[in-house]
C-alpha cells in the first residue's frame, strides 16, 4: 500500500466516524450540518488526528506486534482508530457548580461539536419557520394532536422507543398548554418535523387530510 493512500485511508476513517456523529443530531436535514464551518473543522480534526498517528506509528515502526505483509495494515487501523478513540477522552474530570466536566481532547470536539450546532440552528431557523406555517397552516391541534403524530410514527419504520415516548410526553404538555390551537398546532409540527422530517409530516398532512383541518367559519 502506497503511503500517500494509506494517510487517505486514515483520514477518511477518522472523518467517516465525525460524520456519523453531526448527521445523527440533524435528522430533518442532515446535510444541512455538513455545510457549516463548525462541522468541516469537527470532521477534518478526526481525520488530522489519524493522519498524525499514523505517522508517528510509522516514524517510531511501532507495528503492534504484527509482522510481514500485514504489518501496515494493522499500523494503519490501530492508529487511525486510536486516534478516535483518544480524541473522545477525558484527562481528568473536573467539579464545576453541580457537574462534572471532562477536561481533555474531548472537551475540544465538544466545544467544535456545538459550534456547528448554534451555526446550523441559526442557518435553518428560518427556512424551518417558512416550512412548519406552510405545513400546519390550517391544522387543527385538538384534531390532529393523536392522528398525526400516529400517522407520522407508522410511516417511520425504525424510530427509537425512547423518541416515541419524548413525543408522547411533548405532546401531553402541548395539550395542557395556555397557548392558543395555532401555536400548539405550529408547535407539535415543528417537534414532527426533528422526528421524521418535513417530508415525512407533509405526507402525513396530507394523508389526513380534511380530518385535521380547522374548521372555517363563512363569512356573512
Amino acid at each position: 500500500m502506497s503511503l500517500v493512500r494509506s494517510y487517505l485511508i486514515s483520514f477518511a476513517l477518522g472523518g467517516l466516524v465525525s460524520l456519523g456523529e453531526v448527521i445523527s443530531r440533524y435528522r430533518d436535514r442532515p446535510v444541512a450540518a455538513l455545510k457549516t464551518p463548525g462541522a468541516f473543522v469537527y470532521l477534518a480534526l478526526n481525520g488530522v488526528a489519524g493522519v498524525c498517528a499514523l505517522w508517528m506509528a510509522r516514524t517510531f515502526n511501532v507495528t503492534f506486534g504484527a509482522q510481514g505483509a500485514s504489518a501496515e495494515t494493522v499500523q494503519l487501523l490501530v492508529a487511525s482508530l486510536g486516534a478516535i478513540a483518544f480524541l473522545r477522552t477525558s484527562l481528568f474530570i473536573v467539579r464545576v457548580g453541580d457537574a462534572d466536566v471532562g477536561i481533555g481532547p474531548s472537551s475540544v470536539l465538544t466545544t467544535l461539536l456545538n459550534a456547528a450546532d448554534r451555526s446550523v440552528d441559526r442557518k435553518r431557523a428560518a427556512s424551518r419557520s417558512k416550512e412548519v406555517v406552510d405545513l400546519m397552516k390550517n391544522v387543527d391541534f385538538m384534531a390532529a394532536s393523536i392522528a398525526l403524530p400516529t400517522l407520522c410514527l407508522a410511516l417511520l419504520q425504525n424510530l427509537d422507543p425512547d423518541d416515541q415516548q419524548a413525543l408522547a410526553e411533548d405532546i401531553n404538555s402541548l395539550v395542557q398548554s395556555p397557548m392558543s390551537d395555532r401555536q400548539k398546532s405550529l408547535a407539535l409540527g415543528l417537534k414532527l418535523m426533528n422526528l421524521a422530517g418535513p417530508e415525512v409530516l407533509r405526507s402525513a398532512v396530507e394523508a389526513l387530510g380534511d380530518e385535521i383541518q380547522r374548521v372555517q367559519v363563512a363569512r356573512v
